[in-house]
C-alpha cells in the first residue's frame, strides 16, 4: 500500500485480513477520532478493500482516504439492515464525506378526531396518539393551513380548540359568517353535523367526484321539495368545491405518490418533493443536501430517499428523476418498512411525466437561486475579510443579543454564520439569573462565558468571530469572559446600533480601540452583519417573549389558593395555556379531575376580576 493513499500508522493489509465477509456498515474515521464516512456493503471486505486499491480513484476519493486513522465495521445480518443501519447513523453523525439531509422536523396533518360528540378538525404536528383519522403528511404548515381554511368555507366543521369549545355560551363569529354551524350551542343535531364531517372525509380521501354526485342528488331533492334556499347552498357549496378540486386535482392519479427530482451543480444540490396524497397535490418542498463530493444526481438521490424515509410515512409510489443505484434494494427496504409494497419509477409518461417535468424545472430554478445566494454570502465573508483585516476569510461567526423587559425575563441568543448561511442547529438561548435587572454588561458576560465554557468542552466548534449587539461596554463584558477562560484565538466584534436606529449606519467596535472603524462605505460586510444581527435580536426576542409568557401564567395562577403546582399544570394542558383559562366557565373548570367546584369558583373569579367584571 502506498503511503500516498493510507497513513503510516494505519496499517490497512492488517485491518483487511481479519475483515468478514458478511454484509454490514463500516465508519472511517480520521486522526482527531471524528467519523468523516458512513458506507454500507453487502460484503464489508470487498467494499473497504475497493478504497485502499492502487488504481486511479476520483480526487475527493483520495482526499478522503488519506486522512483515514482507523476504520470501524458493523456487522448486519442483510445488506437491507445495513441500509438503515447506515442512513440511521448518516443522520446522526453527518460525516463530512457524506451526502446528508439536513431534515429533522416531522411533517404536519389535518387531523378529524373521533372521540368527541361534535368532532374538531384541526392542524396536527407529532406522534399520532389521539383518535381520529390523518391526513397528510403535508409539505408545510402553511399547506395545512390553507388547506383548513378552503375546507371552513365548504364544510362548516369546527376547528376550534376544546377549551374554547367547551367555555362557549352563545355562537361566535364563525357561526356569523355562515363557517361553522355552532355545535357548542347545540344549533345543530349530531347527525346533520356528522354529515358535514363525512363530507370532509370524502373530500380528504380523494372522492371529490363521489362528494359532489351526493350533493347534486340533495340539491335536486330540495329543489323538488320546494326549498328553494337549501337547494342554493348546496349549488354554492358545490361551485365552491369544483373550484377547489381543479386546483388541486391531479389528472391520471388516485392514490399516495411522491415526485422526487433533483438537480446538481457547483458542489450543491436541490431535491424537490411533490406531494400527491388520494390524488391531489398538497404542494411541494425542497431540500438542498449536505454534499460530501459525489454530484451524480443518482447517488444523490439514493442517499436522499435512504433517509428522507427512514422515520416518515412513504407512499405506494415514487416517480424518480433519475435511475437509482440499488433501486431493488431500496424498494425491499422501503416496502418492509411501510408494511405495503412500494414502487419506485424513473421512466414514467404522460400526466406522470409532466408533474415530473414540472417538479426538475422547480429543482433548476431552486438551485439556481440558491447558488445565486450563495455566491453573493460568499462575497459578503470575503468583504468581512478586507474590512475586519483577517488572516484569512472568515468560516464561522456567532452573535450575542439580549432581550428583557425593564430588566425582567433577561434572555442572551446566540445564534452562528457558517459560509452556507444560518446554522438554527447550533443556535443556543440563555435564561439569565443572578445580576442585576438591566445590567446588560453582566448579562453579556455570563451568556458568552457560559457559551464558551461549552465550547471548551468540546460541545461545538469555536467561531472565527464573536459579534456582540452593542457597544464598548458589551465588547468589554465579552472580552473579559473570554480572557477568564483563557480563550485567545476568537475575535470580538462589536456592533453599535447607529443613529435612530438606521439599518446601515452601525458602528463597528473593536476591542482595545478608541474609535470605531472605518467601514468601507457600501461594503458588502455590512450587510452580513447585519443580517447576523437581526437574526440574533429576533432569536432573543422570540426567547424572552416565551419567557415572560410562561412567568405570567405561572404568576396569575400562584395567586390562586389551593391550587398548587400539579394542578396548575393540568389546567394550562387542558385548556391549552392562560387564555384558555381565563376564557373557561366555571363548568368547565369544574369537570377537570381534581377541581371542586368551589376551586373552579375561585379560579374564574380570579380571572374576571383581573378584567374588571
Amino acid at each position: 500500500m502506498n503511503d500516498e493513499v493510507a497513513p503510516a500508522e494505519f496499517d490497512i493489509k492488517a485491518f483487511l485480513k481479519t475483515l468478514t465477509q458478511r454484509p454490514g456498515i463500516y465508519k472511517m474515521i480520521d486522526a482527531k477520532g471524528e467519523i468523516i464516512y458512513i458506507g454500507k456493503a453487502k460484503n464489508l471486505k470487498n467494499r473497504v478493500s475497493s478504497y485502499f486499491r492502487k488504481q486511479a480513484a476520483p480526487p475527493k476519493q483520495t482526499a478522503m482516504v488519506a486522512k483515514v486513522a482507523a476504520i470501524e465495521v458493523t456487522v448486519t445480518h442483510t445488506e437491507g439492515e445495513a441500509l438503515l443501519l447506515e442512513s440511521q447513523l448518516i443522520k446522526r453523525h453527518k460525516p463530512r464525506y457524506n451526502i446528508s439531509l439536513r431534515d429533522d422536523k416531522s411533517y404536519p396533518y389535518v387531523f378529524i378526531s373521533s372521540f368527541h360528540d361534535f368532532p374538531q378538525l384541526s392542524y396536527h404536528r407529532g406522534a399520532k396518539k389521539r383518535k381520529g383519522k390523518y391526513f397528510g403528511p403535508y409539505p408545510s404548515a402553511s399547506a395545512v393551513k390553507e388547506t383548513l381554511k378552503l375546507l371552513q368555507k365548504i364544510f362548516p366543521v369546527r376547528q376550534c380548540e376544546d377549551s374554547y369549545y367547551n367555555a362557549r355560551s352563545r355562537p361566535c363569529l364563525q357561526h356569523q359568517i355562515e363557517r361553522c354551524t355552532a355545535p357548542c350551542v347545540g344549533l345543530i343535531s349530531k347527525q346533520q353535523y356528522q354529515a358535514d364531517v363525512d363530507s370532509t372525509i370524502l373530500f380528504l380521501e380523494g372522492q371529490g367526484g363521489k362528494l359532489i354526485d351526493q350533493l347534486v342528488h340533495k340539491m335536486e331533492t330540495a329543489a323538488g321539495k320546494l326549498e328553494f334556499e337549501q337547494a342554493a347552498a348546496y349549488r354554492d357549496q358545490i361551485q365552491r368545491l369544483r373550484a377547489v378540486l381543479e386546483k388541486h386535482f391531479v389528472e391520471g392519479e388516485k392514490g399516495d405518490v411522491d415526485i422526487v427530482a433533483c438537480a446538481a451543480k457547483a458542489d450543491m444540490a436541490c431535491v424537490q418533493v411533490f406531494f400527491i396524497r388520494n390524488g391531489q397535490n398538497l404542494g411541494n418542498r425542497q431540500f438542498f443536501p449536505k454534499m460530501g463530493g459525489d454530484n451524480d444526481p443518482s447517488a444523490i438521490l439514493q442517499a436522499f430517499i435512504s433517509q428522507y424515509y427512514l422515520d416518515k410515512t412513504v407512499p405506494h409510489e415514487l416517480i424518480v428523476s433519475h435511475p437509482l443505484p440499488e433501486t431493488a434494494l431500496l424498494i425491499e427496504v422501503l416496502s418492509s418498512q411501510a408494511k405495503h409494497n412500494v414502487g419506485i419509477s424513473p421512466n414514467v409518461r404522460g400526466e406522470r411525466q409532466k408533474w415530473l417535468q414540472m417538479a426538475i424545472t422547480n429543482a433548476d430554478n431552486a438551485l439556481a437561486a440558491k447558488l445565486a445566494d450563495k455566491q453573493g454570502l460568499c462575497g459578503r465573508f470575503l468583504s468581512l475579510q478586507q474590512e475586519l483585516a483577517c488572516s484569512e476569510v472568515p468560516k464561522r461567526l456567532e452573535c450575542f443579543d439580549i432581550s428583557h423587559t425593564q430588566g425582567e425575563q433577561t434572555v442572551a441568543s446566540c445564534v452562528v454564520f457558517d459560509r452556507e448561511g444560518p446554522v438554527k442547529s447550533d443556535y443556543r438561548r440563555f435564561n439569565i439569573e443572578g445580576v442585576t435587572g438591566g445590567d446588560d454588561y453582566a448579562a453579556i458576560h455570563q451568556a458568552v462565558f457560559r457559551r464558551f465554557k461549552r465550547q471548551k468542552q468540546g460541545e461545538h466548534p469555536a467561531p472565527d468571530i464573536l459579534l456582540i449587539d452593542g457597544g464598548k461596554g458589551q465588547v468589554a463584558a465579552a472580552q473579559k469572559a473570554l480572557a477568564e477562560l483563557q480563550i485567545n484565538n476568537v475575535m470580538i466584534v462589536g456592533v453599535s446600533k447607529g443613529p435612530d436606529r438606521k439599518a446601515g449606519m452601525e458602528k463597528i467596535i473593536l476591542p482595545n480601540r478608541e474609535q470605531p472603524l472605518d467601514v468601507t462605505p457600501g461594503a458588502s460586510a455590512l450587510l452580513l452583519i447585519q443580517h447576523i444581527r437581526d437574526e440574533a435580536h429576533r432569536f432573543a426576542i422570540t426567547g424572552h417573549r416565551q419567557r415572560r409568557g410562561k412567568a405570567k401564567n405561572q404568576s396569575a395562577l400562584e395567586e390562586i389558593a389551593g391550587l398548587g403546582p400539579k394542578r396548575r399544570q393540568v389546567l394550562l394542558k387542558q385548556f391549552g395555556g392562560l387564555q384558555g383559562v381565563s376564557g373557561a366557565g366555571v363548568d368547565a373548570l369544574a369537570s377537570i379531575e381534581g377541581i371542586s367546584r368551589q376551586l373552579a369558583q375561585r379560579i374564574y373569579d380570579t380571572f374576571h376580576h383581573q378584567d374588571g367584571s
